[in-house]
């Protein structure tokens, strides 16, 4: 299968470092001129001179802003004023349970990671239907089907990910847009690394290794049993955003290396 996305604008939310990344740089391989956006310039800098070092030929753009709020959004709409492929990407997790969770954390969670990808669709959504050709996804997780009771906020959003989805994607029926979300497992991303470092070092083991230690421990449901790689998130995201995909709307598309255990 030769995915080809010449000719389309793609906006991929928090795509500096780990899946963000690794998804901005499948789609930019494809074709796609695909803008990076981060908080900070130079981490975007940063990021597009990485994306060319794999992709030469890649047709890049960047964005410097932080897109969880209103202000973020409305000054990316300013200086990308339509796009074709739109991937909410941007998120934060952390541990909190229903009685270390304060308030301010709930709210932080549901504008970082259902608002964000909330105000980008409504911006860029009209333009899609208008040109008859869009891709909305939203990057929720395994988590929000396995609710973890120690990671509750984070969780939650990402169920109400799936719901935001789910309901934009029967919204705009017929219009040749798809919604979808992408649900990721145990992934081996930048954040992933930089939690664990500590601990391989301390016990003489690689990152890689810790990293299936700690599948194999904590989801042990896992069929693959081993964390994903990046690359590996960002193979089926692309998929999603491509011509081929044109019948796979409103789905909560797994991949968590088989952690849900559940036949559909």
């Amino acid at each position: 299968m030769i995915i080809d996305l010449s000719g389309k604008t793609a906006i991929v939310s928090a795509s500096t470092a780990g899946i963000g990344l690794a998804i901005a740089t499948g789609i930019a391989a494809a074709g796609a001129d695909t803008v990076i956006n981060g908080r900070k310039q130079d981490a975007v800098d940063r990021a597009i001179d990485s994306i060319r070092k794999t992709v030469p030929a890649a047709k890049l753009r960047g964005f410097a802003g932080d897109l969880s709020t209103r202000e973020g959004s409305d000054a990316l709409a300013k200086a990308v004023p339509q796009t074709d492929i739109l991937v909410n990407n941007l998120g934060v997790f952390g541990p909190g349970d229903l009685f270390t969770t304060t308030d301010d954390d709930w709210e932080r969670y549901f504008q970082v990671n259902v608002m964000s990808g909330v105000r980008l669709t409504r911006g860029y959504l009209e333009g899609m239907i208008a040109r008859k050709w869009g891709r909305v996804v939203f990057i929720s997780s395994e988590s929000g089907l396995n609710i973890p009771p120690d990671m509750l906020a984070y969780g939650f959003s990402k169920t109400a990910q799936l719901s935001v989805a789910r309901g934009i994607a029967k919204q705009v029926a017929g219009t040749g847009v798809t919604v979808n979300a992408v649900l990721p497992g145990p992934t081996l991303s930048d954040g992933f690394r930089a939690m664990v470092e500590e601990t391989a070092k301390a016990q003489g083991k690689t990152v890689e290794q810790v990293g299936i230690d700690f599948v194999r421990a904590h989801r042990r449901s896992s069929i693959i049993q081993r964390p994903a790689s990046t690359e590996e998130i960002a193979n089926m995201v692309v998929y999603v955003c491509s011509q081929q995909a044109s019948a796979t709307t409103g789905a909560a598309l797994r991949v968590d290396g088989g952690v849900v255990d559940t036949i559909a």
